[in-house]
């Protein structure tokens, strides 16, 4: 998403190079870099209030529990979400490079048990371990004292601008694992501005209070773009600005204390940030939110928690009464998290999904089950088929899914598909919605640049159908699986009979067949199947109710053969060197059909 806010990250690559080059791999530099930022903001604002903490401290240490000490100190450090007790900064720790190691454990060990938690949480004590190793903590602690973030040069909300761009830098850096916990920008800032494409006159109302929330956090790069795209961007203009407060859970340690240190080096509530496995431990079990942002993991198993799933999916108030998809997959399970966390006064989601959610599983299936109760509650509103190779660990096909518990009358009743997977082709006249990136970092191949974005936003706004938009009611994605049985014949050609007198199938011939909700399944049967198995019936105690959204149905675009003639003159001109020799292949496929 576009960053207007100009931040200085130049100390970024100052350190790398004077440091930590030849000591760290590139893709390391993150993993000290980004608890060291956090630890020096915490040192900067601490700078006015570590005298009152400490002496408090050493008034209470003895006197009270710890439990009653935390908010003696708090209120010390003047109400902030954390505190050091040490005698220690980051500057006195240069007055004695001999015992650097021994004086910043003591520093660290000094922080509040939140702070503590996140440095943890970074793995810290194995990067320590590496810079005393090669006698750089000294070289490292006086590298990063020397960066001013105070909040006096550097206000939270810059702040954030330059946490942010210390991650994506990171990630980029390491880009082949980048995909798990990095959603890249172009996604998140067309995730986001669809979303808020309606809500600029709500949200410029005097005292409105939204929430934003992934369960799937990573680094919280989805909720703070959000947030930022909100303040920044659709309400720089305006004079009443929202109360946006962010929450998120994620699984992995390390992303999840850089989600965490970004809330506590901002002001923000940090305690929003939590760590767990949102299945199993929803962290937020009686909150509901305005807008929700996700990019769950693909095709991930969710067998681990197979007991814990199963028995809270036979619970009618549970999150996964809708249907269990197969274990291999947890996407719609998370989709299904998220619906149940939707605020009841009206809310959005916006999730990314590989093409699975989408179409795998047959007719009364989880899959198809999860399908229909959201379809048939509309709350779909709108499915994007993404460009291919925009992501830095998969190239596969992807879409984002947006949910909407409070459609707008004209939405009602009806799924909006946009088809953004196409790729701008200037020598065919194709604009597209994607160009190929100056440079590929892993899978990452191609961009969504803003103006494609801004074309798709029209897209949705608009909704009207054309070349690539298309709007379906809910029960188009319907239909009636039914099962077609034919007779078993014996020696004689004559149809067996069971011991009830009914005709016994013939379980080798047995064929389903899928019929539109909105065609009759009799006429049907008399019109597409009979005329070819005269002697078929319908066993209708199977027949079953399935939902799928296949997009290569819908955005389908029939191309006839050209005339062999034309085909013909072209090989004939190939002796004049017109194509080489891959046009002359293609030329003889097309020719030969």
């Amino acid at each position: 998403m576009a960053n207007n806010n100009k931040v200085d990250v130049s100390f970024i690559f100052q350190i790398t190079d004077k440091v930590l080059w030849n000591v760290f791999k590139k893709n390391e530099i993150g993993d000290v870099l980004l608890p060291f930022v956090v630890i020096r903001r915490l040192d900067c604002i601490l700078e006015n209030v570590n005298a009152k903490v400490r002496l408090a401290y050493e008034n209470f240490k003895d006197k009270v529990s710890e439990d009653k000490l935390d908010p003696i100190l708090r209120k010390s450090a003047g109400g902030l979400q954390f505190y050091n007790t040490s005698r220690h900064t980051l500057e006195s720790l240069k007055e004695n490079p001999k015992t650097i190691e021994i004086d910043f454990n003591n520093y660290l060990n000094g922080f509040n048990k939140e702070v503590r938690d996140i440095i943890d949480n970074f793995q810290f004590d194995k990067v320590i371990a590496r810079l005393v190793k090669n006698k750089l903590l000294y070289q490292m602690v006086d590298a990063i004292s020397q960066v001013d973030l105070h909040t006096s040069k550097v206000d939270n909300h810059n702040m954030g601008y330059v946490f942010e761009e210390l991650i994506r830098i990171s990630n980029e850096q390491s880009n082949e694992t980048a995909g798990e916990h990095f959603t890249p920008r172009d996604v998140i800032e067309l995730m986001v501005k669809i979303i808020f494409s309606t809500e600029k006159e709500t949200l410029s109302l005097p005292g409105i209070i939204r929430t934003i929330y992934d369960p799937t956090l990573g680094t919280g790069g989805m909720i703070n773009l959000a947030k930022n795209y909100v303040l920044d961007q659709l309400l720089v203009d305006s004079k009443n600005k929202p109360d946006l407060k962010t929450y998120g859970q994620e699984i992995n340690e390390q992303s999840y204390a850089i989600a965490k240190s970004e809330a506590l080096i901002t002001g923000e509530n940090a305690d929003n940030i939590r760590h767990g496995n949102t299945f199993t431990e929803d962290k937020f079990p009686d909150k509901h939110f305005h807008y929700m942002f996700a990019n769950p993991p693909y095709g991930v198993t969710w067998a681990k928690d197979a007991d814990f799933i199963r028995n809270e999916s036979a619970n009618p108030a549970g999150r996964f009464y809708a249907g269990l998809p197969g274990s291999s997959d947890g996407q719609l399970l998370f989709l299904q998290h998220m619906i149940s966390k939707l605020e009841l006064e009206g809310g959005k989601i916006a999730v990314v999904t590989n093409g699975s959610p989408l179409f795998t599983g047959n007719a009364g299936g989880g899959e198809s089950d999860i399908r229909k109760w959201i379809i048939s509650n509309d709350w779909l509103d709108c499915i994007i088929a993404l460009p291919k190779d925009l992501f830095y660990n998969t190239g596969i096909n992807t879409y984002i899914w947006f949910l909407d518990n409070n459609k707008p009358k004209h939405r009602k009743g009806k799924v909006q598909l946009i088809n953004a997977n196409v790729l701008e082709d200037k020598a065919s006249g194709i604009e597209g919605f994607c160009r190929p990136e100056k440079r590929s970092m892993g899978n990452k191949r191609n961009k969504i640049e803003s103006f494609h974005i801004d074309k798709l936003v029209e897209l949705y706004a608009d909704y009207r159908p054309g070349q690539y938009c298309k709007i379906y009611n809910n029960d188009d994605f319907g239909y009636y699986q039914i099962t077609v049985e034919q007779p078993e014949y014996d020696s004689m050609g004559s149809p067996i009979i069971d011991r009830k007198g009914n005709v016994k199938a013939d379980t080798k011939k047995r064929d389903k067949e899928n019929i539109p909700l909105s065609e009759d399944i009799e006429v049907y049967f008399q019109k597409e199947v009979l005329p070819h198995v005269p002697d078929a019936w319908i066993d209708f105690e199977k027949t079953r109710i399935g939902y799928e959204i296949n997009f290569t149905k819908y955005f389908y675009e029939y191309k006839g053969l050209r005339p062999s003639n034309e085909i013909k003159s072209e090989i004939e001109d190939l002796e004049f060197g017109s194509v080489g020799q891959k046009g002359i292949t293609e030329l003889l496929k097309e020719l030969l059909g």
